[in-house]
């Protein structure tokens, strides 16, 4: 391949380098990628005739440098990244490295704030409108979020978790001024997309983060506001494949009160890791028993099987409820004295 390595698009490259890699490297990232992917790399692979060492140093030496600057970011953000390229590099290589990652790369907003510690970031976000704290929020990681919607006043806390469960796509312009809220104190990054955020998972995320009882306060609060909306959430909040966090004593008192038939459907579908656990808590008779009416029961509906894992998801929350079990949840409240 004779082309100056300016002249080489990305698959060519891609190519290139995982010819300078070796099959053994190459087979690793081929692992990481889609069938689509793999039969155009591969195609390109066995176009490739023979790489001039100028175009293969070229290639190794850019997927280096992008290399480190994505680690950059990863340390420190963009800005963080560009400073230490410009040092190493120049500012003009390193604006082309920058800008070739980020065109690449969905660089979410608020990257600065998942690095801060959250009562910094509640300090300076507590007095904004919930609207702005929502949409704050919704792009935290979700225990990082929880701690600060804990924190947050009660009469807000609800108002705060019903915006992020109503919220939909919002734009750059809106994105990039909410950020220049927190530009003097910390950095700012920006993003070129409308990007989806928000929404009853982010919600259920956020609430999964909170102690106990400012879960119960939000929920209170919104099955006022919105009871559909509440019901919704609650049903999110914890998944029948979560039985994994229980302990055996919890899991022996849930079994106790679910009908057979919902725990068989539930099981049926479910991974190694929720059955052995399930198992691991019943009577060997029990499970000799559930594993027999399991391999006779034939296909069943999806349907059946989502209606039978509610079923008991609500007899765990009611249990919780009632303080008979304990789900581990972010915060203090679920440590046992």
């Amino acid at each position: 391949m004779a082309k100056n390595q300016k002249e080489l698009n990305g698959k060519q490259k891609a190519a290139i380098l995982l010819i300078s890699l070796g099959p053994d490297v190459s087979a690793s990232v081929y692992k990481h990628l889609n069938e689509e992917e793999i039969e155009k790399l591969t195609l390109e692979i066995s176009g490739v005739k023979k790489v001039e060492n100028s175009s293969k140093e070229e290639v190794l030496e850019e997927f280096h440098n992008i290399a480190l600057a994505q680690d950059y970011i990863s340390q420190g953000g963009i800005g963080y990244a560009k400073t230490v390229l410009e040092k190493a590099l120049g500012t003009e290589q390193a604006s082309v490295i920058i800008n070739r990652l980020t065109s690449s790369l969905q660089v979410r907003p608020f990257d600065f704030a998942r690095k801060a510690d959250p009562a910094q970031i509640l300090n300076f976000i507590q007095n904004e409108h919930p609207q702005t704290i929502a949409l704050i929020l919704s792009y935290l990681d979700p225990a990082q979020a929880g701690q600060i919607l804990s924190e947050l006043q009660q009469d807000m806390q609800a108002d705060v978790a019903r915006r992020i469960a109503m919220m939909d796509s919002t734009s750059p312009e809106i994105i990039n001024e909410v950020e220049q809220i927190l530009e003097r104190k910390l950095s700012a990054t920006v993003t070129q997309d409308y990007t989806q955020t928000g929404g009853i998972e982010a919600v259920v995320d956020v609430l999964n983060g909170v102690d106990r009882a400012t879960e119960r306060t939000i929920l209170d609060a919104l099955e006022i506001q919105d009871p559909e909306l509440a019901e919704e959430i609650k049903k999110r909040m914890f998944v029948f494949e979560d039985i994994v966090t229980l302990d055996n004593r919890a899991i022996q008192r849930v079994i106790r009160d679910c009908e057979n038939e919902d725990l068989m459907l539930s099981l049926k579908v479910s991974s190694d890791e929720v059955k052995e656990i399930v198992f691991r808590n019943m009577s060997s008779r029990m499970v000799e028993t559930f594993k027999d009416e399991m391999e006779y029961m034939g296909p069943v509906r999806l349907r059946d099987v989502e209606e039978a894992q509610t079923r008991i998801v609500s007899i765990i929350r009611r249990l919780e409820d009632a303080g008979e079990i304990v789900i581990a949840r972010g915060g203090g409240d679920d440590i046992i004295v």
